[in-house]
């Protein structure tokens, strides 16, 4: 007899059954959580960063003014290059000085340039690892649940052999039952599986693209400031 409503469907099932659905049904509120974050935390980051990069196109060289602008933009990538390259940046610190103080204070050799990419790089990695938090947790149920959802088909499979056995039929109204239990865990598993796999590469996508932009304008912002100082130096000179 075909099942009028879900609650009959599930009523029908084993204990076995309702424990992996049980299961399955965690892995997918979790993954759906953490989906729908990411995708506000992906969009927040997007903004920020590219309301930063626009300023700093606009005027990139009224520093002090940048500095201060770029601390409000606390989820921009490259903000936080340039506020962690900048904070390292203290024989140049003439960038954020007045000419007055240039005289009284002089200046002394800019930090070395590996030095400055190396620390770029570290800021980099961690601004990948922190919109990497997470994801894992999203590999895990793609690759797990369609697994936990064959264990619970292998289960209904073996329920209806088990029914045949007992009424000595092998009858539609015998199998029907453990056959529909075995598709529900499948479905179930590939209820969960399904999004967090297409989400799971859609982050890491947006990730890859993020970290190609903040190293291109690492690049940018460093050789702004060799040549900055360059010119600095010269003005000095004459």
């Amino acid at each position: 007899m075909p099942f009028a409503n879900p609650s009959e469907l599930l009523g029908s099932l084993g204990l076995l059954s309702i424990v992996i659905l049980m299961i399955l049904s965690v892995f997918s509120v979790l993954s759906w959580g953490i989906i729908v974050n990411k995708f506000r935390r992906f969009r927040q980051i997007n903004q920020e960063e590219t309301q930063f990069l626009q300023m700093y196109e606009i005027n990139p060289v009224d520093q002090l003014a940048l500095r201060t602008k770029a601390q409000t933009f606390p989820l921009s990538p490259s903000s936080a290059i340039y506020l962690g390259v900048t904070d390292r940046l203290p024989s140049c610190s003439y960038l954020f000085r007045s000419d007055e103080e240039i005289e009284t204070q002089g200046t002394t050799p800019p930090p070395n340039r590996q030095y400055l990419e190396k620390v770029a790089q570290h800021i980099i990695q961690n601004q990948i690892n922190h919109q990497e938090a997470y994801l894992p947790f999203l590999a895990t149920t793609g690759n797990l649940t369609p697994f936990i959802g064959l264990l619970g088909t292998v289960l209904g499979i073996i329920n209806a052999f088990g029914e045949i056995g007992v009424q000595g039929s092998a009858s539609i109204a015998a199998v029907a039952p453990g056959v529909s239990e075995a598709l529900v865990a499948t479905a179930a598993g590939l209820f969960a599986a399904i999004p967090a796999v297409m989400a799971y590469n859609f982050f890491l996508s947006r990730i890859r693209k993020m970290a190609f932009r903040v190293e291109a304008f690492t690049i940018e912002f460093l050789n702004t400031l060799e040549e900055s100082e360059k010119a600095f130096e010269v003005e000095v000179a004459r």
